[in-house]
């Protein structure tokens, strides 16, 4: 199966340049199946029902969210009725939504599809990511219930990120980090098949700061003050994620590639 995962989408620039970029790439690297991070998507801030349909309809098959998952308010009902959405498992006992899904891929394949929440360096305790996802990943054998298996780990830490990459080696197809907003240089194929890179990095504006126009930013950290709201860039957007070919037999990855597509990132695929 080739797959293609994108990280947050950061406000209207990054929306954008999935709407133009994402329709061509998956005709062009025939893909089955695209998960996309939409967890900044609205004005830097979490995803509003809104702007959930421009990216499903620009071809995302899955979008995951994470610590900002409900901070557009719509987000609490819209999730509800949208099964493509897919919240952090550890985000809250009463949260709404699910934080792992089986969805159907072309060809009767399925792809599992969880997101769980870091907790170094997070401004929240959430519950342990790795008991989280450990009932998920042995419910859904990677090669048998699933013919892939995607976990987004969304977290500051890549420490925290690399031990969940270990963790689900053998188990999962893909583990990838998110939230960061800078794209690591790290892809590789695990020693049990599981596809690892630290982080997506953001489909966003680079001149920026972590996808946030760059002059509030900049001055808190000068002076120490804050003048302003926190703004996204609205530059040309890089579209930035992590593309993988597995094996639908035993749902190992069997090639791994960065992705960046436009703005002012070097450009890399598959």
């Amino acid at each position: 199966m080739k797959i293609l995962f994108l990280g947050d989408v950061m406000g209207r620039a990054g929306r954008a340049a999935v709407v133009e970029h994402l329709p061509r790439l998956r005709a062009e690297w025939k893909l089955d199946f695209v998960v996309v991070n939409g967890e900044n998507a609205s004005n830097g801030m979490g995803l509003s029902g809104e702007h959930a349909k421009v990216l499903l309809d620009a071809g995302a098959d899955c979008l995951t969210l994470g610590d900002h998952a409900f901070d557009q308010k719509d987000m609490l009902q819209y999730i509800e009725g949208e099964s493509r959405i897919v919240r952090p498992i550890n985000f809250a006992k009463g949260a709404p939504g699910r934080g792992h899904r089986l969805f159907n891929a072309p060809g009767g394949r399925k792809v599992l599809v969880a997101q769980v929440l870091g907790q170094v360096f997070m401004k929240r305790p959430y519950d342990d990511p790795f008991s989280a996802i450990e009932p998920v990943l042995k419910t859904h054998p990677r090669g048998r219930l699933a013919n892939a298996v995607i976990v987004d780990m969304h977290c500051e830490a890549t420490s925290e990120k690399m031990a969940m990459g270990h963790f689900c080696d053998g188990r999962a197809s893909l583990v990838v980090g998110t939230h960061t907003h800078v794209p690591t240089a790290d892809a590789m194929v695990m020693p049990g098949g599981t596809g690892y890179l630290s982080d997506a990095g953001m489909c966003g504006d680079y001149h920026s700061v972590i996808g946030m126009d760059k002059a509030e930013p900049m001055r808190r950290f000068i002076t120490g003050m804050a003048r302003t709201r926190f703004t996204p860039a609205l530059g040309a957007a890089t579209v930035s994620g992590v593309y993988i070919e597995t094996d639908d037999r035993t749902g190992a990855a069997t090639r791994i590639a960065m992705v960046r597509v436009g703005g002012r990132l070097e450009q890399a695929g598959p």
